[in-house]
């Protein structure tokens, strides 16, 4: 039964890019092919706009949303099995919301969940903890603040006892780390770059797009010590997870706004450095630049897989790398734009578009598309894995996906 347990568990897709954070799921049996009419178990319309990807906890999936002028939050939870909500809590109510920009969302961030707990943010608006069982809220806090600028994107992550979060605003940057049990702040560190004011050209800042950023942040194991690896505007970092204390820091002064989740495969660091001049980059866990490439893309994260590195760019640009030196493979286009990152199961990526349509390809040396795939609204959010479901969140439904045994 313990064995059970385990394994069901591990089938769970808890944070933003499933187990590991890096958008793979071990399942078999997924979907190739689907529509509005084939493979579609249930479809729950969800009201507001949101941005954040769903999550699988127990027999639930989670995610959150706004009304659209942000002046009310809420945490939706929908029965896995049969599509009906079993929550919808409004958790907070913003008497006056910051500026967002119309391609963002007031509820972009994605819980995370683990233990009977779901940890929902919605950046300087607030912050919750909330029962997993019946929604109830155990506490909240609301005085992490910052200018989002063009709104919150960052999502939560959990480590030991520690909820970490991004504070990447226009007037200040910071993480914290808070106790997961009582909502109390551990250590707060911010961040260490000086912006000096200039833009990389020397000429003065007008606004506040190369202070902010998006970024979700990965934890590694180095030479058997746990490294939070952390993107913000014009450099990554990387922490002591458990103090908040700085390792290193290496900067990007052309780029900034960064927003993908990094990567850590075979001894090195992946990551793309955000808008303007974006690159990618890959790094030593030393702090050490291995190799850079151009072409990055600057919202969807990445895929490893076998020595490849497999990223989507904004405007449907698909490259497969030489993960060990940055050399291209091969290069191809899908339609559409993208600002969901794709999915890796069974040797096959899934990349899924801002009109609806999920192309599938394989993960190898040479590009073969497997199927395309449209349902009726665009993605802004990622996918989540549960057994032989996928969970898709467009901007106005989630569906369950699935092929009949």
């Amino acid at each position: 039964m313990r064995l059970l347990i385990a394994l069901i568990v591990l089938a769970q897709w808890p944070q933003f890019r499933g187990p590991d954070g890096n958008g793979v799921s071990s399942a078999s049996g997924l979907p190739v092919q689907w529509s509005e009419t084939e493979h579609v178990r249930w479809k729950t319309p969800v009201h507001g706009k949101g941005w954040s990807s769903p999550i699988v906890l127990g027999n639930r999936v989670w995610m959150t949303t706004a009304t659209p002028d942000g002046r009310e939050l809420f945490v939706v939870a929908v029965d896995k099995d049969t599509g009906r909500i079993a929550v919808d809590t409004k958790l907070f109510d913003v008497a006056k919301p910051q500026a967002a920009h119309d391609f963002n969302s007031y509820a972009s961030p994605t819980p995370v969940g683990e233990g009977g707990r779901v940890y929902v943010t919605f950046g300087s608006p607030g912050t919750a903890a909330v029962d997993a069982a019946t929604g109830a809220v155990i506490w909240t806090r609301r005085d992490l603040e910052c200018n989002h600028y063009r709104g919150a994107g960052s999502s939560p992550i959990l480590f030991r006892d520690l909820l970490i979060m991004h504070f990447d605003g226009s007037d200040v940057q910071y993480l914290v780390a808070l106790d997961k049990r009582t909502g109390k702040t551990v250590w707060k560190t911010d961040r260490s770059i000086d912006f000096r004011d200039i833009q990389p050209d020397g000429k003065p800042k007008a606004e506040g797009d190369y202070r902010k950023a998006f970024a979700t942040p990965q934890i590694i194991t180095w030479q058997g010590r746990p490294m939070l690896v952390s993107l913000g505007s014009q450099a990554a970092y990387a922490y002591d997870p458990l103090t908040g204390r700085e390792l290193w820091r290496l900067e990007e002064r052309a780029q900034f706004s960064s927003s993908t989740r990094p990567l850590f495969a075979d001894g090195l660091i992946y990551y793309a450095t955000g808008f303007n001049t974006g690159q990618l980059l890959a790094v030593r866990p030393d702090g050490t630049i291995a190799w850079k490439a151009a072409r990055a893309p600057n919202k969807p994260s990445l895929i490893y897989d076998g020595g490849l590195l497999f990223m989507v760019n904004d405007s449907g640009i698909v490259t497969c790398l030489d993960a060990k030196t940055g050399e291209e493979v091969w290069r191809a286009r899908v339609p559409d734009s993208y600002s969901a990152s794709p999915l890796l199961a069974n040797g096959r990526i899934y990349v899924f578009s801002e009109d609806g349509r999920t192309t599938v390809f394989e993960a190898g040396r040479t590009y073969k598309v497997l199927a395309e795939n449209v349902l009726d609204a665009g993605f802004m959010a990622s996918p989540a894995v549960d057994g032989r479901a996928m969970y898709l969140r467009t901007k106005s439904a989630l569906y369950r996906i699935e092929q009949p045994q």
